[in-house]
């Protein structure tokens, strides 16, 4: 059972997280944070040391639902490729899906804090690199059991992966056009079959 002090914790981040994510940190101020809460200034750092320590842990929250939703989706196979395939079918649907988290927790957390915050920015890169290398296992795994050619470097191609895909949500979003998310979701589903797929 969790304490006060974890439901209230739980709560601020619910309320928060989409904040920062949508303004960033620097853009995101007290005020705005009190407002969202709808707790005093006291209350908040009563349950986190700082700004800093409070954007960090809302980075974290969203990318935790993020990635959870991710895992649900890679349980409907237990075959290596399909689970690439599902990867990508996983990103179809993702400019809705991240909409109410603010954006992609990621792409905006990231570029946001690169030249502002560095502590923010190493959280984010130890999630794009979690992310790297379960997709890379997923591609040894591939290898193993005979699914995908054993010609392919695994970490290689889960950065191209992973990158093309960031590439296509900061366009979708900027443009405002789901059209590159899905042509480029294409184009992923083709190196799969094309260069991967036994």
């Amino acid at each position: 059972m969790k304490t006060k002090a974890e439901i209230t914790s739980q709560y601020i981040l619910e309320m928060v997280a989409p904040i920062f994510n949508k303004n960033g940190y620097a853009a995101t101020s007290l005020h705005d944070i009190t407002q969202a809460v709808g707790l005093t200034k006291g209350a908040i750092y009563g349950n986190f040391k700082n700004k800093e320590a409070l954007a960090i842990a809302a980075f974290k929250f969203t990318v935790k639902d993020l990635l959870k939703q991710i895992s649900i989706h890679l349980e409907q196979s237990n075959s290596p490729i399909q689970k690439l395939y599902l990867i990508v079918d996983f990103y179809r649907n993702y400019y809705n899906f991240s909409q109410e988290l603010g954006g992609c927790p990621v792409l905006n957390i990231g570029v946001d804090a690169n030249n502002q915050n560095t502590l923010l920015l190493e959280n984010v890169r130890q999630v794009i690199e979690k992310i790297q290398d379960q997709i890379a296992n997923i591609v040894e795994d591939g290898i193993e059991a005979g699914e995908i050619s054993t010609e392919i470097n695994a970490m290689h191609f889960s950065k191209r992966l992973y990158t093309l895909i960031q590439g296509a949500i900061f366009m979708t979003y900027t443009m405002q056009d789901e059209l590159y998310m899905h042509e480029t979701l294409d184009q992923l589903e083709q190196i799969i079959s094309n260069e991967l797929k036994i």
